[in-house]
C-alpha cells in the first residue's frame, strides 16, 4: 500500500500541535528544510524538528533542501529525524557518499533527491546505499505548485533502478500531489507521496489521506 507523508510546510504554524494531530492517520510527517541558498526560500530548521518530535511518535521524513547538508547530519538525526533526505546537487559526490554513511551511522534511514532538471542517472552511484529516492515533481522551494508531468517518467526510471539492483528502497514523490496525480504516481512506481496543500486544505483530512492512499 502506498504511504502518505503530509508536508507541514502547508500547516498552520500558530497551532502546529493540533495540525499534526489532525493528520495522525498518515504514515509519516514530511519536513522541507530550506536555507535560502540551495532553494530561493527559507523555511524552518532544527528547533521545529525537535519540538515536533516531542508531540508525536510519527516517523519524521526530513528533506534537506540546503547547501552542504553534511554539516548538519548528526544534529538533525539527534533532534528526531527518522529519514534524512539529501539532494544530489547539494554537495560534491564524495561529500554525498560521506553524508549517506553519516546518516547510517546515526541509525537512521537515508534518502537522496533530484530536482526536475536532474536526470535519474545521477542517483545510480548511490542507489545501493539508499532507503529512499525522492523525485521532485515541482521546482523545490515553494509549496502549492502544479505537478510536472515529465516526473512520471522519472518515477518509472527510479523504479527500474530499484528493481534491477534488487534493493529495498522507497520511491517518494514531492510536489503537486492530489487525487489525480497520486494515482498516476502510484502507477509509475511510487511508494510514498508527499502531500501538503491537498491534505491541509481538506475539510476532512483523514478522509483525504485515505483517498490519496488509494483505499
Amino acid at each position: 500500500m502506498i504511504k502518505i507523508a503530509p508536508s507541514i510546510l502547508a500547516a498552520d504554524f500558530t497551532r502546529l500541535g493540533e495540525e499534526i494531530a489532525s493528520v495522525k492517520t498518515a504514515d509519516m510527517l514530511h519536513f522541507d528544510v530550506m536555507d535560502g541558498e540551495f532553494v530561493p526560500n527559507i523555511s524552518f530548521g532544527l528547533p521545529v524538528i525537535k519540538d515536533v518530535r516531542r508531540v508525536t511518535d510519527m516517523p519524521l521524513d526530513v528533506h534537506l533542501m540546503i547547501r552542504f547538508p553534511a554539516r548538519y547530519i548528526a544534529e538533525f538525526c539527534q533532534r528526531g529525524a527518522d529519514v534524512v533526505v539529501l539532494h544530489v546537487e547539494s554537495e560534491e559526490p564524495w561529500e554525498i557518499k560521506k553524508a549517506i554513511r553519516d546518516v547510517k551511522a546515526q541509525g537512521k534511514k537515508v534518502g537522496l533527491s533530484i530536482k526536475p532538471g536532474t536526470p535519474v542517472s545521477a542517483l545510480e552511484p548511490y542507489a545501493e546505499s539508499l532507503d529512499q529516492i525522492l523525485i521532485m515533481s515541482v521546482e523545490p522551494g515553494f509549496g502549492g505548485q502544479g505537478f510536472i508531468p515529465e516526473s512520471l517518467g522519472k518515477i518509472e526510471q527510479a523504479a527500474q533502478i530499484v528493481a534491477r539492483l534488487g534493493i529495498t528502497c522507497d520511491i517518494e514523490v514531492d510536489g503537486g500531489i492530489n487525487r489525480v496525480t497520486a494515482r498516476q504516481c502510484e502507477s509509475a512506481g511510487a511508494t510514498v507521496l508527499v502531500a501538503g496543500s491537498s491534505v491541509f486544505r481538506a475539510a476532512d483530512r483523514a478522509e483525504e489521506i485515505r483517498i490519496l492512499r488509494g483505499n
